[in-house]
């Protein structure tokens, strides 16, 4: 019941950080009231700050950034950003910071760079302080505050694709309800969520961090914060790579509707791969192979199957749990091994997916809010449907595009109707026309971020490199290509881009 998120391998990220979230940062209060304009004059107790590190664990040492609620008037409330360094581990040899961001919109930095040495090299945790953020409104920031973990548990089991009356009022209720907490819990939050606020925010942390320039690694939506961070600084921008990308100049039908048949290529591809190994429940090719699972949905829409004993697994988790899976081509496996228990009528593998997608723990609570500032975000940033009829005018394109998951995912932006803050964004290209060289990283088969979006930001950026990856799975860098790995590694240990139209496996 909503669209899905661009995070970057989002399952492996979630299994390996092992991070606890601290308390959510609190609005500070300003003495001063609000202003009108943000001069480079009223920001600067912003840019003058400086980072006040902490031990918190691991190796790695955690501080809080402040910036200005409303960068119109940064003379009126503070909010914390929550920030986490490695640093450096050949300090003799540094060369800086380097900020990374995992996606989403709603994805922990925090949480992502305690997977330091899964997310990146050695040799870049050896010359660079990793440093992670969790941008407004996400996690330990300041964040946005919405359902419950017993509303969030309805939430994500509500029907997909609503075909009678009841599961649409069913739908239309509980995208209302979502709309409605968030504004009362978050009122004076959701208005200033926005990508662009961010971007200006990891100005700020730039400033903070003492670095001239910003050294980036930005995964999936992540690219999309990179490249406007790019177009709003071009002359700060140092080494960014910007992996599994977004097309800004795509509107919010175009883009879920071709990440609907991305998540369509994904799915194919791995009916392929499964059809020939020896513990894949489903026999023929991948058409008829798609039929058998189409078959399933079809049946757990009608009777829900065992889950983990309170609750069940509907067509809602169902559908999540696959398209989870195919987030990279490592969890195909578990896949495998779900389809084969729920074909039996044991739904918990396809359960154990979603629940780490949607970042359930095993005793109910849900660790983050990343599904309330997705939509946080992206209600913000681009304009969406108003009503349900353009849901309902949506839903063919969509289930063309993706018979299996199609109708799901054009559902899944209902709650941006209801949404309680109008777009302050609109879609645009962005050319950042005078940065330094920037890497644009695409996959040929990715589920989430379509190859052609890589293909479509390259473009527009005045000074990108497009690398591709002939494979599948979500982003590229530290997936197993050692092409990838070396080119990426090659630009920010040295600066050197790959060659132009390099094509890696």
């Amino acid at each position: 019941m909503r669209r899905f998120r661009a995070a970057a391998a989002v399952l492996l990220v979630l299994a390996l950080s092992g991070c606890s979230l601290q308390a959510p940062l609190p609005f500070f209060k300003a003495r001063s009231s609000p202003t009108p304009s943000a001069s480079a004059a009223n920001l600067t107790r912003f840019y003058g700050q400086r980072l006040a590190w902490r031990d918190c664990g691991g190796g790695f040492q955690c501080s809080t950034l402040r910036v200005p609620l409303d960068y119109q008037h940064p003379s009126g409330d503070v909010i914390g950003m929550a920030v986490i360094r490695h640093p450096a581990t050949d300090p003799g040899h540094r060369i800086g910071s380097l900020l990374v961001n995992p996606g989403g919109p709603g994805g922990s930095g925090i949480g992502y760079a305690r997977s330091a040495s899964q997310i990146v090299s050695a040799a870049l945790l050896a010359d660079y302080d990793l440093v992670g953020f969790d941008p407004r409104g996400v996690g330990e920031s300041t964040p946005v505050t919405c359902l419950d973990d017993a509303q969030m548990d309805a939430f994500v089991a509500t029907v997909p694709d609503p075909q009678t009356q009841t599961e649409q009022d069913e739908a239309v209720n509980e995208a209302k309800l979502l709309a409605g907490q968030c504004e009362a819990r978050s009122a004076k939050l959701l208005p200033h969520v926005s990508t662009v606020e961010v971007a200006r925010d990891m100005d700020v942390l730039r400033q903070a961090l003492g670095d001239a320039r910003l050294t980036y690694l930005g995964k999936s939506y992540g690219t999309f914060l990179g490249a406007t961070y790019a177009d709003l600084f071009p002359s700060k921008v140092g080494r960014v790579v910007l992996d599994g990308a977004l097309d800004p100049r795509l509107d919010a039908n175009q883009l879920g509707l071709q990440q609907a048949a991305g998540i369509e290529l994904a799915m194919r591809s791995f009916l392929a791969d499964c059809v020939k190994r020896s513990d894949c429940p489903l026999t023929g090719d991948a058409t008829v192979a798609e039929t058998r699972v189409s078959a399933l949905l079809a049946s757990v829409r009608l009777r829900p199957i065992r889950g983990d004993g309170t609750r069940t697994v509907d067509l809602a988790l169902a559908e999540t749990g696959m398209i989870a899976a195919l987030y990279t081509d490592t969890t195909w496996p578990f896949l495998r091994l779900a389809l084969r228990f729920a074909l039996q009528g044991d739904g918990r593998g396809l359960l154990q997916l979603a629940d780490a997608y949607d970042d359930r723990g095993p005793d109910g609570h849900y660790q983050s809010n990343e599904l309330a500032a997705n939509y946080a975000v992206n209600c913000l940033d681009r304009p969406d449907v108003a009503s349900v009829a353009d849901v309902e005018a949506r839903v063919p394109s969509y289930s063309q595009a993706s018979p299996l998951f199609g109708a799901g995912l054009a559902w899944g932006d209902l709650v941006c109707a209801y949404w309680p803050t109008k777009a302050t964004g609109r879609p645009h290209a962005i050319s950042a026309a005078g940065a330094a060289p920037i890497l644009v990283v695409g996959t040929i088969r990715d589920p989430a971020t379509p190859y052609a979006w890589a293909q479509g930001l390259a473009s527009q950026l005045a000074s990108a490199t497009l690398l591709t990856y002939d494979g599948d799975g979500h982003t590229a860098y530290r997936r197993g290509s050692t092409c990838i790995d070396s080119a990426v590694d090659a630009y920010f240990l040295h600066g050197t881009s790959p060659q132009s139209g390099l094509r890696c496996e």
